[in-house]
């Protein structure tokens, strides 16, 4: 067989989640209420931080375009997601689904990077206070969030071009919900190992540079919280840092026990639940963490809704008055 033969295919079919059409409808319903959440929720977030001049500051706008990311992130697999649980066909073009995984990947990739700048800045604005405000300039800032998503479309394309240029002739047919790498390297007819560890090579970095400067920030951060002498002090720093760290939990276990594992105990249905966390409920539950777990956000969102409960009343009173 040539090669031509082998990249011949002008599609690929998802199997998806599941084959029960009655668990199909219930999945459908509960995922799209959960999309609608996610767009709302970061939305919302962007929006607010926008809007309240008491959150234009590094930790907020670093959270700005984590929620921007998220957006995104959801919106490159879950639409496609909620077609298949409706569709007979699940089908997407071989271009179609390059494409997918290149912007999950560079979504992803920016998002990790997000985290570990974050850590950061909480380093920055609990161990250097005096110094915050050169240190993490609105310039550098901006410096930094551009590397991020750079840094995230350039590593995409790496490892999209690895992969698409592999040879797929045994079948067609990937068994997951969108265009994930372990699955289509099950899908090739040549000898994938070299592919697979410059994927793994390159996730690897990303993942434990970011989770570097993510650990030797809050180690940083711990010990300046221990040498805080007033317990007011202790857990106001706490309090700061709890949404980031919950956060950061939820998402880099997910990624770690699906990219990171080794292959021998790879399993297609575990990593299926594993990539609905990830790519459908972690990006709702960030703006929801976020909220609830910071003072400053639910000030300002309060202040938005007596703002508008004012303006609703002074429209109501000139109305009454005309």
């Amino acid at each position: 067989m040539t090669r031509k033969n082998y990249t011949s295919l002008t599609e690929f079919i998802l199997l998806g989640l599941t084959d029960s059409l009655e668990l199909q409808i219930i999945l459908f319903l509960l995922f799209f209420v959960i999309y609608i959440l996610t767009v709302l929720g970061n939305v919302g977030m962007i929006l607010l931080i926008r809007m309240d001049s008491r959150l234009h500051t590094p930790m907020y706008f670093f959270l700005a375009n984590l929620s921007f990311v998220d957006v995104c992130y959801s919106s490159t697999i879950t639409p496609k997601m909620l077609v298949d649980l409706l569709s007979e066909k699940k089908t997407i073009s071989f271009a179609g689904c390059f494409l997918q995984m290149y912007f999950f990947i560079a979504l992803a990739t920016t998002e990790c990077i997000l985290f570990g700048l974050m850590a950061y800045d909480r380093y920055v604005a609990i161990c250097n206070p005096l110094l915050y405000s050169l240190i993490m300039s609105r310039t550098v800032c901006l410096k930094m969030a551009a590397g991020a998503f750079t840094a995230g479309l350039l590593n995409s394309m790496v490892n999209t071009s690895y992969i698409s240029s592999l040879p797929f002739c045994a079948s067609n047919i990937i068994h997951h919900f969108f265009c994930d790498s372990p699955p289509l390297f099950k899908l090739s007819c040549s000898d994938t190992l070299m592919n697979e560890s410059i994927i793994s090579t390159f996730a690897g970095v990303n993942a434990a540079g970011t989770l570097l400067v993510i650990l030797t920030s809050y180690s940083y951060i711990l010990f300046s919280i221990f040498r805080v002498h007033s317990g007011e002090g202790r857990r106001k720093a706490f309090s700061t840092c709890a949404s980031h760290l919950t956060a950061i939990i939820l998402f880099y276990a997910t990624i770690i026990y699906t990219y990171l594992r080794p292959n021998s105990s790879y399993s297609l249905n575990q990593d299926k639940v594993a990539s609905v966390f990830y790519t459908v409920v972690i990006p709702m539950l960030n703006p929801l963490i976020y909220s609830l777990r910071n003072k400053e956000v639910k000030k300002a969102l309060w202040n938005l809704i007596n703002r508008k409960r004012i303006f609703h009343f002074c429209d109501c009173l000139v109305n009454f008055l005309n």
